[in-house]
């Protein structure tokens, strides 16, 4: 039985926003020095975007919110086996507004943004793996 045509466009639709996010913060890592307040964001954004991609499919709301705790609660009560991946990622939610305006504290460290890419990268690729190729981007 085929997928409902607008629920795959949807989903399709979200995962594409979340690659853009994935190739700005890698993008981002190549720079000299790398932006890690850049990186950093848009490993919350590929989280964020990624879990309302599954919720999507999954035919379950969510408000307009940044919190990954929040959104990964949702996501874990259609597939506890995410549990662990949404946990570590859980921290990026800060990410979502820390280093986004003046005033904010120093920029984060290379190290903690590469920690924050690959925690996403991770959920990003755990969350394609749940869903059906067609709705890859």
């Amino acid at each position: 039985m085929p997928h409902d045509p607008a629920r795959v466009a949807d989903v399709k639709a979200w995962l594409a926003k979340a690659t853009v996010d994935l190739r700005a913060a890698k993008h981002d890592r190549t720079a000299k020095p790398p932006i890690t307040e850049d990186i950093v964001f848009h490993a919350q954004q590929l989280v964020e975007k990624s879990l309302k991609a599954f919720l999507c499919w999954h035919d379950v709301p969510f408000r307009k919110t940044h919190n990954l705790i929040e959104v990964g609660e949702l996501c874990a009560t259609i597939d506890g086996t995410l549990e662990p991946l949404l946990k570590n990622a859980a921290g990026l939610t800060e990410y979502a507004w820390k280093y986004r305006y003046p005033g904010e504290m120093e920029v984060p460290p290379v190290s903690e943004a590469d920690e924050a890419i690959h925690i996403a990268d991770n959920v990003y690729k755990a969350v394609l793996g749940r869903l059906p190729k067609e709705t890859h981007p």
